[in-house]
């Protein structure tokens, strides 16, 4: 890339130029203009426009066109998605997601052994939001090759996340498409994703329906980054994409090389989530993925005249590194933009009434995950976060 002028008067022209206009490497072209100037770094600087996405997904509307063909009665729609009736009383949830950019992260590492239990949890943990119970997942991989040591890697993350999950794999598909896949390693470039169905009685359905002020919000520990913000972390952390670290360096404040804390998979919430579903009412169950604590804002299309306010997070130190960081690179990523784009340490959140709630921390932590009171509903409008002696108040998009 040329610059057009390096003169003081165009400088913050050219940074901005060359900062929007290659997310791959965030600071290659400008350490001058770095060491002199911090700027905020967001999610879409790496390629993921939280605006576009919203816009984009307006043209989802017209699926609803299909929903005349439900065989055994009406669509219903829910605040993560919707599910369909089958037979009487009972009803289907049937989700498909991906892993992202963290296959990079496994080509990085030369392991491909835990991918799939990303793919799995991904699916699954979307699932069990309608209170549904997964009852299959099935993956689609798209190949450089089909190299079969390769495949059986795949598919020992997918066995490990499905028996977790206590859900069968009846099929998948593999497709060898050189022309369309690369990735880092030649031969070894592949995109995941892996769909899930799962069964819900109609009595069991968590609709999001009826939450009120002063019901509690309890957080259930992640593992770490899971599925979500990679690409972010991805090129402020390893060199391999402009940022600061080898794959197998072992940062401060880390106790692991650091390509094998962001490969951690994802957390698995089906077993805690339904035992509690068994014994109490959930109002809403949230996974925590993509815009993160945003995620909460959907619920107010089903009760309405509500907000919610967090007070507790301990995020892993994975996460105070990408902060840091980016300011040794020169930039600098807000609170705000990492509460919009990180799990912050709790990948998935149940609302109950305040009556519930130690009995709902008990079952959860009897399951083995640990789990916590994050927050609470109010009645004032918004999403409002305590962090670091200070008040968050994260805006839409």
């Amino acid at each position: 890339m040329r610059f057009k002028s390096l003169t003081q008067k165009n400088a913050i022209k050219d940074l901005k130029r060359i900062i929007f206009h290659a997310p791959t490497n965030l600071f290659k072209f400008c350490p001058a203009y770095c060491k002199s100037m911090s700027r905020k770094i967001t999610y879409a600087d790496t390629g993921v426009n939280r605006e576009l996405r919203a816009k984009s997904k307006k043209a989802l509307k017209i699926l609803k066109e299909t929903y005349r063909f439900s065989r055994y009665g009406k669509v219903v729609q829910l605040p993560y998605g919707n599910i369909f009736p089958y037979g009487k009383n009972c009803y289907f949830d049937l989700v498909v997601e991906g892993v992202g950019t963290k296959v990079l992260v496994a080509q990085l590492a030369e392991k491909y052994d835990t991918i799939g239990i990303d793919g799995v949890a991904m699916a699954v943990n979307d699932v069990i939001r309608s209170g549904a119970r997964p009852l299959a997942a099935v993956d689609n991989v798209h190949a450089q090759f089909s190299d079969p040591t390769l495949v059986r890697e795949w598919m020992k993350g997918i066995m490990k996340g499905a028996a977790e999950a206590e859900c069968i794999v009846p099929g998948g598909e593999i497709g060898d498409v050189a022309e369309l896949i690369r990735g880092l390693v030649e031969g070894k470039g592949f995109d995941m994703v892996v769909a899930a169905i799962g069964e819900v009685s109609k009595e069991k359905i968590i609709s999001g329906r009826n939450i009120k002020p002063s019901d509690v919000i309890i957080g259930l520990r992640s593992s770490g980054i899971h599925s979500n913000g990679v690409s972010l972390a991805r090129k402020i952390l390893f060199k391999r994409w402009g940022g600061r670290y080898g794959a197998h360096d072992i940062p401060e404040g880390l106790g692991r090389e650091i390509v094998y804390e962001v490969l951690e998979p994802t957390k698995i919430y089906v077993k805690p989530l339904l035992r509690v579903a068994e014994g109490l009412e959930v109002k809403a169950a949230v996974h925590i993925t993509g815009d993160a604590c945003l995620k909460f804002d959907r619920l107010t299309k089903f009760s309405k005249g509500i907000g919610f306010e967090f007070n507790n997070f301990k995020p892993q130190p994975i996460f105070e590194l990408i902060q840091k960081t980016a300011s040794k690179l020169g930039g600098t990523i807000t609170d705000e933009e990492m509460f919009k784009t990180f799990n912050m340490g709790w990948g998935f959140a149940l609302i109950v009434d305040k009556a519930d709630r130690d009995k709902a921390i008990d079952i959860l932590e009897k399951t083995g995950i640990l789990a916590e009171e994050i927050g609470h509903i109010t009645s004032s409008e918004g999403i409002k976060i305590l962090y670091k002696g200070r008040k968050i108040i994260l805006n839409d998009l």
